[in-house]
């Protein structure tokens, strides 16, 4: 007896031992990601984030969105941010802690999905290049988008899907797809993570012997009525607001003519453009993904997974292709399925080189290098976006000369002489000047986008933004002059700048004029010496403030 239990405790000994390194390389990965998150917090933020940190604003004085914010966005990215702002704080660092904190917890559920799948060598590479690859400027991601706050509950209802077909829990298959439901409350491109789980569930339940209909059935009918409730509730919470007309005009009636706007042939340009600039800034992860995509040819256990891990790559693919626009933010949403094939090559890899050289210390230095080697040159890569640059070039190199770094002055500029009853109207798509300075709009059309599609609503919404800026006489007018702030076409409709130019001059008069020079030199000039300036670049805003007569 004594020497079976002292054989028991040599055994458990070096399985503690392993377990403790795992999560001691885990924790390492979080750290260094946190580290660089953490440098970068004072980034200023890009006009997507602006919008949604508005309409969180908003939400947190009580009023509903899309009562004064009008856009294509489902209303749970802006409940997101709502929550944020109010643990963290209304500044722009505290909205990207919160992107830390959901970062940490998505790369956390991709190590257990790939520890759970293909063991612990897996799950740490899978979490590891995760970590890099939503660090990577040309995703965008040390910014707060909508693809972030998609792929944490995508990934938690999936990892509960799988807990309820291996355990048979009731209770997971619920909230997983719960969760499930969750994503396209974020975006409407989570809805592919909703399709995904539920063909994983069926294929699992068609296998399973003996196969049982009335259960089959059940199991069917509490996914799709779980998956349903978020969108269920927050019908219900928008039309208890009033603005349920709204909402489904601007986030399904609108967002039909806005994904029917693009080419596929210039869709297909995005794509490629984009694909080559993202892998390119990362090559050695994605080519280690491309190999774990060969790996069933001689290992047993990913063959196993195969089809999950195929099925997973291509939906989390098919999320980025509504309307065919592929922005590289959109790319975030591929990034768990090729992290997770990341960890799969790098798993068999180890596992073909303990067939060819005998396995030991030998084989987990070479695998530990070659991992190594693959992340530290991702990192080197970048090096400067992630260890060198300011928060604001950061910004500036990421998105060139959109006025993100200057709509903080501005902002506070207007702040300081202004009241909180005070209106502002920003003509052009920078809502970020609203949330930063905490004055409300004084008009719903936030971004001046979709004033300028080729859509049937376009004259209309330039119209309804006249009167409602009109009617309500804001204090402050901000004109952007900056193409990528307006995405003017060839046929678009010209009325909102016929009319801004006699409105302007006849109420309004200059106080601030912001000439963005280079990528290091903005001129602001406020006051008098507004009056006296000419923008010399062709990058410019200018602030007007209402004549008190």
């Amino acid at each position: 007896m004594i020497n079976r239990n002292a054989t028991e405790e040599h055994k458990k000994g070096p399985e503690q031992h392993r377990h403790f390194w795992v999560w001691a390389a885990l924790a390492t990965i979080l750290l260094v990601t946190v580290v660089i998150r953490v440098r970068l917090l004072e980034a200023p933020l890009e006009r997507d984030e602006g919008e949604y940190a508005y309409a969180g604003q908003l939400i947190l004085q009580g009023i509903a969105p899309y009562a004064q914010v009008y856009n294509m966005k489902m209303p749970g990215i802006y409940a997101a941010y709502a929550l944020i702002l109010a643990v963290f704080g209304q500044t722009h660092s505290g909205i990207h802690f919160g992107l830390l904190v959901i970062n940490a917890a998505t790369i956390f559920l991709l190590f257990i999905l790939a520890n759970k799948l293909f063991g612990p060598v897996a799950g740490l590479v899978t979490a590891a290049a995760f970590a890099l690859l939503s660090l990577g400027q040309w995703v965008q991601g040390i910014f707060a988008n909508a693809e972030h706050f998609v792929i944490l509950p995508a990934l938690g209802g999936i990892l509960l899907l799988r807990r309820a077909v291996d355990y048979q829990k009731w209770w997971s298959l619920l909230a997983g797809a719960f969760l499930l439901g969750l994503a396209p409350i974020m975006k409407q491109h989570g809805g592919a993570f909703i399709i995904f789980g539920g063909l994983y569930l069926l294929f699992c339940e068609l296998r399973r012997r003996p196969f049982l209909w009335k259960l089959f059935v059940a199991k069917g009918i509490l996914f799709l009525a779980s998956v349903l409730l978020p969108f269920t509730l927050t019908c219900l919470a928008l039309w208890w607001s009033g603005v349920f007309e709204k909402f489904w005009f601007w986030t399904f009636v609108y967002a039909r003519e806005y994904i029917s706007s693009l080419p596929l042939s210039k869709g297909l340009q995005y794509l490629k453009e984009y694909t080559v600039l993202i892998a390119g800034s990362s090559i050695l992860i994605w080519l280690l993904a491309g190999i774990g995509l060969i790996p069933p040819l001689w290992n047993k256990k990913a063959r196993r997974s195969w089809v999950f891990v195929l099925v997973f790559l291509l939906f989390s693919f098919l999320s980025m292709c509504p309307g065919f626009y592929f922005r590289p933010h959109y790319f975030i949403l591929l990034l768990p399925a090729v992290a997770l094939l990341a960890g799969i090559g790098a798993c068999s890899v180890f596992d073909l080189l303990t067939r060819i050289i005998k396995k030991g210390p030998l084989t987990r230095i070479i695998l530990m290098v070659s991992v190594l080697v693959v992340l530290v040159f991702t990192m080197h890569k970048q090096r400067d976006f992630l260890f060198v640059m300011s928060p604001a070039m950061a910004s500036r190199t990421t998105y060139g000369y959109n006025p993100f770094p200057e709509s903080l002055e501005i902002a506070r500029y207007i702040k300081e002489n202004s009241t909180k009853n005070d209106r502002i109207a920003v003509i052009g798509s920078e809502p970020q000047i609203y949330f930063y300075s905490n004055r409300r709009s004084a008009t719903g059309h936030i971004y001046t986008y979709a004033l300028m599609g080729k859509h049937s609503y376009a004259l209309k919404m330039q119209q309804e933004m006249i009167r409602q800026i009109e009617s309500a006489r804001p204090k402050f007018l901000v004109f952007v002059n900056v193409d990528k702030s307006w995405l003017i076409r060839q046929k678009s409709e010209n009325l909102i700048f016929e009319w801004f130019k006699q409105y302007q001059q006849e109420y309004y008069t200059p106080v601030g004029i912001i000439d963005i020079i280079s990528e290091k030199q903005t001129i602001y000039r406020w006051g008098e010496e507004a009056l006296q300036y000419s923008p010399r670049s062709k990058y410019w805003l200018v602030v007007l403030q209402r004549m008190s007569s």
